[in-house]
């Protein structure tokens, strides 16, 4: 793995032998002139890999280690002392609460270092505006922390993850970035990841806050921020340290000739809270308007949130509007919020 090419194993391997020794050299050399910055490796994309150099559909996620990574990239010992950890290491479809729970914990530990400037997360697109929303609800530090990832495997031509993978230490080490919760760092663009989402399946540009725009982006290697740090209006705070679990929330897909069994079902099966990803601004169909507004009743929250991927959820009779959250977002926080609360103006004031 080189930074300007990905191709053959031989060449991959190779690559990292070189890297590794400059790499050494470079912390020996500029350890006590940069800022600590950790990193949290989980698996997707970015630690991918494929026969083929061309492959950036059907490669294997998660496939190689944090050490690789690092090797590969000696440039960050330009930038900042780096050191490693190995979270996980699959495809970010299996992130689950027992690996967010352990992320945040860590991640909380490290940040109340003078060691630690920053850290940042290596993770799949598929979910990393989910681990990104979890985490800067629950991360207690205005150091920066930074979820990069790529959309083009390590073995892939033109590779995207090296370069990403530099601009995210970059911004974790770099003391403008303090202050402004967690970030997603991609294609040269910083965003918030409270409202930055993926928008695109495959193409290299998917990560956007179509209505609330970038926090800044990357010139030359250098982080340029568009304004002073701020964080969203009202965004709270859990505390996950003494958690061992969170409770379970579903979200249900809301359509044309809905079967309101599927809200039953998921009931039924123990969820805590519900998220409808509704048409519009939340509409649900009317024959499933009493069954919210029973589970309300029955202490079961329900969050109406919208399935067009963008825009305001407003406040609804029947169930909770998710304000600007999209779904999968709605269920991190309803999830959390339940942690602390069961009044149901509680959650209410969460998102409305």
């Amino acid at each position: 793995m080189t930074t300007a090419s990905f191709m053959t194993p031989r060449r991959l391997v190779a690559a990292i032998s070189m890297a590794a020794c400059s790499l050494a050299y470079g912390i020996q050399a500029n350890a006590a002139d940069h800022p600590g910055v950790k990193i949290y490796a989980t698996g997707g994309t970015i630690a991918g890999s494929s026969a083929s150099s061309t492959d950036t559909t059907n490669y294997k996620s998660g496939s190689i280690g944090v050490q690789a990574l690092l090797d590969a990239v000696p440039e960050l010992a330009d930038v900042a002392e780096v050191t490693g950890e190995q979270i996980a290491n699959t495809g970010s479809s299996n992130i689950d609460q027992e690996i967010l729970l352990k992320l945040s914990k860590s991640i909380n530990e490290a940040l109340a270092t003078d060691a630690t400037h920053g850290v940042v997360i290596t993770h799949g697109t598929d979910t990393l505006e989910e681990t990104g929303f979890f985490l800067d609800l629950t991360v207690e530090s205005d150091k920066p922390v930074v979820m990069v990832g790529a959309m083009r495997p390590a073995t892939a031509i033109s590779a995207d993850g090296p370069f990403n993978l530099l601009e995210a230490v970059t911004l974790a080490a770099d003391e403008g970035a303090e202050g402004r919760g967690a970030m997603i760092v991609l294609n040269d663009r910083i965003g918030s990841a409270y409202y930055t989402t993926k928008t695109n399946a495959i193409m290299m540009d998917t990560f956007k806050a179509t209505e609330q725009g970038y926090l800044g982006a990357f010139i030359s290697g250098k982080p340029h921020f568009y304004y002073t740090p701020a964080t969203p209006t009202d965004k709270p705070h859990f505390d996950v340290t003494s958690l061992d679990g969170l409770p379970k929330v579903d979200i249900v897909y809301a359509h044309q000739d809905m079967d309101p069994a599927l809200f039953t079902a998921a009931l039924d099966n123990g969820a805590k809270g519900i998220v409808i990803a509704g048409s519009g601004n939340g509409s649900i169909p009317d024959t499933l308007k009493p069954l919210v507004k029973q589970a309300m009743e029955d202490g079961l929250p329900v969050v109406r949130s919208t399935r067009t991927g963008n825009g305001i959820v407003t406040a609804k009779e029947e169930g909770i509007g998710s304000g600007a959250l999209n779904p999968q977002k709605a269920r991190i926080l309803l999830s959390l919020a339940l942690t602390e609360t069961d009044d149901m103006d509680k959650v209410r004031s969460y998102f409305e």
